[in-house]
């Protein structure tokens, strides 16, 4: 069982930068198909960022340009900086991994963009 803590969220106004942060309870590198994803009220959880083990990005296109997925082997942790923030990246975010065929999710973080 892997349990995966995300933090780094909070209020920022349009055009802000905030990085959230992934901390698994197991060695990331035994981590696979690592990513982040966001959910609004009453809509599905979206994917917006995944990271490959060999270090490859995808992005979707609402954020391709303004975020960045990346992993920080040493310090186990799974990064998502985020620039260029618009009000509608206002959403709980959520850090995903696979380990031995199983999804695990975070508990999820608060992002708001309001002036």
């Amino acid at each position: 069982q892997v349990q995966l803590v995300e933090s780094g969220g909070g209020l920022v106004q349009p055009g802000g930068s905030l990085r959230l942060s992934c901390t698994p309870s197991k060695d990331i590198a035994v981590i696979r198909g690592m990513g982040w994803y966001r959910q609004t009220p009453g809509n599905q959880r979206e994917w917006i960022a995944s990271i490959v083990s060999g270090g490859a990005t995808n992005y979707a296109d609402s954020v391709k340009g303004r975020f960045t997925i990346s992993r920080d082997n040493a310090n186990n942790r799974l990064y998502l900086q985020m620039n260029s923030l618009e009000p509608e990246d206002t959403a709980v975010y959520y850090c995903k991994g696979s380990y031995r065929g199983l999804n695990y999710w975070g508990q999820g973080t608060q992002v708001t963009v309001s002036s």
